[in-house]
């Protein structure tokens, strides 16, 4: 009986996996794309993890009440679990030659986009917030490769406007093929009658 074995291994020991999966959740959320291409087993295990990230960001947009910022600061709390939490513990200036402090990992970019941007992108949406597209297999080892992404991503979008603009376009066109037939015609009837 598969009893309690709801996750695949991945061939990784358990930190190996979980890093690997809070670095695509980073990935692709910080993709100007909002997809990247990956396996398919490592797509179908980061669908959950990314999804749950994201209902948190959509949770803390709907508290109103006083002690909304509490919640919402826990809630951004509980989803920076799900990425390296970066450069946040290091000194102000480190190194033998008092180097800066490096920039803030991409990690901490992801949660600040996840809160700000897809948060209110998905504030109405109840769950399915990932698509994952297969594409064939690799030519190297034969491996199944799949793109995830965003639903409602910038390229999606402006493919939708595009497809609109065209059908406007068509049925504009038909529109007035039908009636340069109908002036013909009609043109045709009064001279005839002259």
């Amino acid at each position: 009986m598969r009893h309690l074995k709801a996750h695949r291994k991945l061939g990784r020991t358990s930190e190996h996996r979980h890093s690997m999966l809070r670095n695509l959740a980073t990935s692709l959320i910080n993709s100007r794309d909002e997809r990247i291409t990956t396996t398919l087993p490592k797509a179908k295990e980061l669908r959950p993890f990314v999804e749950r990230a994201i209902t948190l960001s959509r949770r803390a947009r709907v508290f109103t009440d006083e002690g909304a910022a509490n919640r919402a600061l826990h809630l951004r709390r509980q989803a920076a679990g799900f990425f390296h939490a970066g450069n946040t513990a290091m000194s102000p200036a480190t190194g033998k030659r008092k180097q800066l402090k490096p920039e803030r990992t991409a990690g901490v970019a992801a949660l600040r986009r996840l809160f700000d941007e897809l948060g209110e992108r998905y504030k109405d949406r109840p769950g399915g917030y990932t698509r994952i597209l297969k594409l064939g297999h690799r030519v190297g080892d034969d491996a199944e490769l799949a793109i995830i992404e965003l639903v409602g991503n910038p390229r999606e979008v402006e493919a939708i406007e595009a497809a609109k603009k065209r059908a406007k376009a068509t049925t504009a066109k038909k529109k007035g093929s039908k009636k340069a037939a109908k002036s013909e015609t009609t043109d045709t009837a009064e001279e005839t009658e002259e």
